[in-house]
C-alpha cells in the first residue's frame, strides 16, 4: 500500500489568540498562513510532518469538548501527542504562562520523558522527548 500525505488536525477555538500563543510560542509550531473560509478563519502550522490548523468560526462555539483528557469515560480525541526536544523544559514554559500541567513530567520507559500539559482551552497535550 502506498504511503498517504502528513497527518493534520484541526481544533475549533473558542479564543484563537491564546490558543496561537500555546501551539506558536510554547510547543514550537511554525506559522504557515491564514485561509479565510465562509464564517471561519483557519490559523495553519506545521511541526515537523504533522500539521496543525486552529479554526476560529465568526461566532464562537457555544460548548466545550469535555475536559480530562483519556481519563474521562468521553469518546472521541482526548490528546494530541507532540515530540519536543526538551520535555521537561517545556513543561516550565507552560506551566510559567499558566497552562495546567495534569501529568507531570516522567520516564515512560527508559530513555524516553513523557508529560501532559493543557492548552488554553482544556485539551490535553501530551509531550514525548524521543531517545
Amino acid at each position: 500500500m502506498e504511503q498517504g500525505g502528513r497527518f493534520q488536525v484541526g481544533i475549533v477555538v473558542r479564543d484563537l489568540d491564546a490558543m496561537v500563543d500555546f501551539y506558536e510560542h510554547l510547543l514550537g509550531f511554525e506559522y504557515l498562513g491564514d485561509i479565510e473560509l465562509p464564517a471561519v478563519l483557519m490559523k495553519r502550522f506545521i511541526l515537523g510532518d504533522a500539521g496543525l490548523k486552529l479554526l476560529a468560526p465568526d461566532e464562537a462555539p457555544s460548548t466545550t469538548s469535555a475536559p480530562g483528557g483519556p481519563t474521562e469515560s468521553v469518546s472521541g480525541i482526548r490528546y494530541l501527542t507532540v515530540e519536543v526536544p526538551d520535555v521537561a523544559e517545556t513543561v516550565s514554559r507552560c506551566a510559567a504562562a499558566g497552562r495546567s500541567v495534569p501529568v507531570p513530567v516522567f520516564e515512560f520507559e527508559p530513555g524516553v520523558t513523557v508529560a501532559i500539559v493543557e492548552d488554553p482551552e482544556g485539551n490535553w497535550v501530551e509531550l514525548i522527548q524521543p531517545h
